[in-house]
């Protein structure tokens, strides 16, 4: 069958890359490669050469040294719910998945710290840290899926953001193996290193600067106790005016997250949490903090929400965050992507950013794209710090849908840049947003950031035509699957 045939690549390199990680560790037969043609987002597809899982920093650079020598182009992945093409084997070549780079090597309560491996799944390093009075902060909606060398390479946020920070806040340093297979270290255990902030332009590089190997991540701790609310409003309009009469306060809760009725129909399908299915949103909001005080916090939060016109359902407690009200409500919350599957067999997330007084006015316009293509479109997102998640659904079977899809999203992006705001707020630019950089920055700032990704990727060999259009190609919009010139 034409799916179990090899695919085109170099019998010599494959046997070398045999030679480092072991014939288990590596795939190159077309039927286990489809795995690999994409990650979350599905609108860009591309099957690589090989895939290899090494297991060990001297693998990597092993591997990345073969790449070197043969001049192939390798790109590392981890779990694939990126949802931007971060990890889309661009022009195929060798993908080096790191899934199986899995442990959590030291765990320092002490000094408040933790080192990882790129393939640590989020919710595992959580897990290892209960009952300890710590925690990792960063907590994106994927967090049982994702892993932390994912979250670097794209800045992951989640829904506790708002107080505590995405992901840049919360690692201290790296171990990178760059493209020529040196290894280096930026960063280190100790806090306010003095000298450049490397870790801070490393994290978010999207994997253009080298492989991440290991992870020093901060440790935050618990907080004493907190409040979390679901606000109940008739209309989108009055959830968005209570997230900016929130802020305006001067409350800032520990998340502020917004599902629209679409949305909570689905969800409320899928987990039969209770959520109000006749609501036109919601807003679940979250206070923590020390116990003196928390109560009069609450009690502001739910003023405000009444004074919006909203009211106030499932008011609950907690010191430990293992209360079955609390887990419940946020299993909804951050299962929401898998309810969208009752909805529509493919849908395509945006990472748009406004203002949040520009909530109103951007979900208003999401509506009126999604009418003007009849296309639906689901909202579920961190609406405390303005970070859209439009789903468009869709059917990618029906090439006519996926055009709607790509014109309706690139509108709704273009209008994120007309209410100042971005493109992106954790997912990344991957392949699919490539042609909005020269939108958002001038041709002196692309230069910049061009001049910097080649002093780690001088080559370009590691992760091509990804993040930054010039000289790497850019997405050609009218034509869904393929590159063109830049």
């Amino acid at each position: 069958m034409a799916l179990a045939q090899t695919v085109d690549i170099s019998p010599s390199l494959r046997a070398e890359l045999i030679r480092v990680v072991g014939e288990e560790n590596l795939l190159h037969h077309r039927d286990e490669l489809i795995v690999y043609e994409c990650d979350g987002y599905v609108i860009e597809k591309n099957v690589p050469d090989v895939v290899v899982f090494p297991t060990t920093t001297e693998h990597v650079v092993a591997i990345v040294k073969l790449c070197q020598k043969y001049e192939v182009p390798f790109v590392p992945r981890g779990a694939g719910t990126s949802l931007s093409g971060g990890t889309l084997a661009v022009g195929g070549g060798v993908m080096i998945c790191l899934t199986r780079m899995k442990r959590i090597l030291e765990i320092n309560l002490r000094d408040g710290y933790a080192v990882v491996e790129p393939g640590v799944v989020n919710v595992w390093l959580t897990r290892a840290l209960a009952g300890s009075g710590f925690h990792y902060a960063p907590d994106p909606s994927s967090q049982t899926a994702c892993t932390v060398g994912g979250n670097v390479a794209t800045n992951s946020g989640g829904p506790h953001t708002l107080k505590y920070g995405v992901t840049v806040n919360h690692v201290r340093g790296v171990e990178l193996v760059l493209p020529d297979g040196r290894v280096v270290e930026i960063g280190g255990a100790v806090q306010d290193l003095p000298g450049l902030d490397l870790t801070g332009l490393v994290v978010g590089n999207e994997g253009t600067f080298g492989i991440v190997t290991k992870v020093i991540v901060n440790l935050t701790r618990d907080p004493e106790a907190g409040r979390t609310f679901l606000g109940v409003f008739e209309t989108v309009d009055q959830a968005t005016e209570t997230v900016s009469g929130l802020i305006g306060a001067g409350i800032v809760p520990a998340a502020l997250e917004m599902l629209d009725n679409l949305m909570i129909r689905a969800v409320e399908e899928a987990f039969g949490f209770g959520f109000p299915t006749e609501a036109g949103a919601v807003l679940i909001i979250e206070v923590d903090g020390l116990q003196a005080g928390l109560d009069r916090e609450a009690e502001a939060v739910q003023q405000i929400v009444r004074e919006k016109g909203g009211s106030v359902n499932n008011a609950i407690a907690w010191t430990t965050r293992k209360e079955p009200e609390y887990v419940a409500i946020w299993k909804a919350r951050k299962s929401a992507f898998g309810a969208i599957g009752r909805l529509s067999p493919t849908f395509c997330t945006q990472d748009g950013v406004v203002p949040r007084t520009k909530l109103p006015h951007i979900l208003r316009r999401i509506t009126e794209i999604g009418e003007k293509y009849q296309i639906k479109i689901a909202n579920v997102f961190h609406a405390g710090d303005g970070n859209i998640h439009p789903i468009l659904l869709f059917d990618e079977r029906d090439p006519g849908q996926i055009q709607k899809v790509l014109d309706a999203s690139h509108e709704i992006l273009d209008e994120c840049i007309a209410s100042g705001g971005s493109v992106s707020g954790e997912h990344g630019i991957g392949v699919e947003k490539l042609e909005f950089m020269s939108r958002l920055f001038s041709s002196t700032d692309l230069d910049a950031m061009v001049a910097i990704r080649d002093v780690f990727n001088p080559e370009g060999r590691c992760s091509p035509g990804k993040m930054l259009p010039i000289g790497v190609g850019c997405i050609e919009r009218k034509s869904p699957g393929r590159r063109a010139s830049a």
